[in-house]
């Protein structure tokens, strides 16, 4: 495991570790929430694609995403998923657990130049292509494919080491965005689009049983523990 000494000395794991605290910090504030606005639209599109990925690999469709303006969204699911009640709560659990899985891999992709820059091009293009084909509100649409053309614009056209520190800082964005909105992890619903419904952690209570504050502790626990891992592994001397 990480420890405070090992931070100091390496610089890489400390910029890395500042940049997780200090987004989770700010997005816990109305002025952070501003300063990374378009960070929080990603954070929405890495869940509800985690969402929506979970669901399509169990059986059933993404029709459309909902990114709405004050950073929440719905991922439109439809048709017979697989598991029954297991498989309702593994889509659920997707959305929270996706984007920690997401950004261990670009975290990890960092180690390698030419893994960090592929990885940067394969994430933009990601975004563009499912913003194109799912994304139906307008906030969204516009954020997300500006952002996806930046990053394959960075991918393409930048220096190797600006590549990899935009592959680290997004793969944080991704890790952490389960903490995005600390209170929704141990809530029972939810208003999204103006509308009141179970949040996930309240859909996985309903599904498996246990309250949703046991889940929310979990999940939460899960995402820390891929985050370390990650920048474990990351932080590694290449043997390139």
């Amino acid at each position: 495991m990480l420890n405070l000494s090992q931070s100091l000395r390496n610089p890489r794991l400390l910029w890395l570790l500042l940049s997780a605290f200090v987004t989770v910090a700010l997005w816990q504030i109305p002025f952070g929430n501003f300063l990374l606005y378009p960070f929080t639209i990603l954070a929405t599109w890495f869940h509800e694609m985690g969402h929506g990925l979970t669901a399509i690999a169990l059986g059933g469709q993404l029709s459309k995403l909902s990114i709405f303006s004050n950073g929440s969204g719905l991922a439109h699911i439809r048709g017979p998923i697989a598991f029954g009640s297991l498989g309702s709560a593994l889509v659920s659990a997707g959305g929270l657990m996706g984007a920690p899985i997401a950004g261990s891999i670009l975290l990890i992709s960092a180690r390698e130049r030419k893994m960090a820059r592929r990885a940067l091009f394969v994430l933009g293009m990601l975004l563009i292509i499912s913003t194109l084909i799912w994304v139906r509100t307008l906030i969204g649409f516009l954020i997300l494919l500006f952002l996806g053309s930046v990053i394959v614009y960075l991918a393409l056209e930048t220096v190797v080491w600006l590549q990899t520190v935009v592959v680290q800082f997004l793969g944080i964005q991704a890790c952490v965005s389960s903490y995005r909105q600390l209170d929704y992890l141990f809530s029972n619903n939810a208003i999204i689009g103006g509308q009141t419904m179970l949040s996930d952690t309240g859909n996985i209570s309903k599904m498996l049983i246990l309250p949703h504050w046991f889940w929310g502790t979990l999940l939460a626990i899960l995402t820390f523990l891929i985050l370390i891992e990650s920048l474990q592994f990351a932080c590694k001397p290449s043997t390139k």
